[in-house]
């Protein structure tokens, strides 16, 4: 195996071994289904059925992981679901 080889193979083990977080969104019975929608399509990107799913999924299961990602990306979007009133986290 070559130089080159070897270093691509490193490469693609270390992004396959990166380790993905969840932002986690729970259920409470203080917003409405269209603020959480409107908060999933500005803070996760979600499409209008994306968010609604999640937020059929929250209502009736507790909780529903609304993103998949790195830390890094997923911290400022939290953060907006909490600045929003909805009760979230990373894990």
């Amino acid at each position: 195996m070559s130089t080159r080889e070897k270093l691509q193979e490193d490469l693609l083990v270390d992004t396959l071994e990166q380790q993905l977080n969840e932002i986690v969104l729970y259920n409470d019975d203080v917003n409405t289904f269209d603020h959480v929608i409107d908060t999933l399509i500005y803070a996760c990107d979600h499409t209008p059925e994306q968010a609604e799913q999640c937020s059929i999924l929250v209502h009736y299961k507790g909780k529903c992981t609304v993103k998949t990602g790195e830390y890094d990306d997923l911290k400022p979007r939290c953060t907006m679901l909490l600045e929003a009133g909805l009760s979230a986290e990373i894990v």
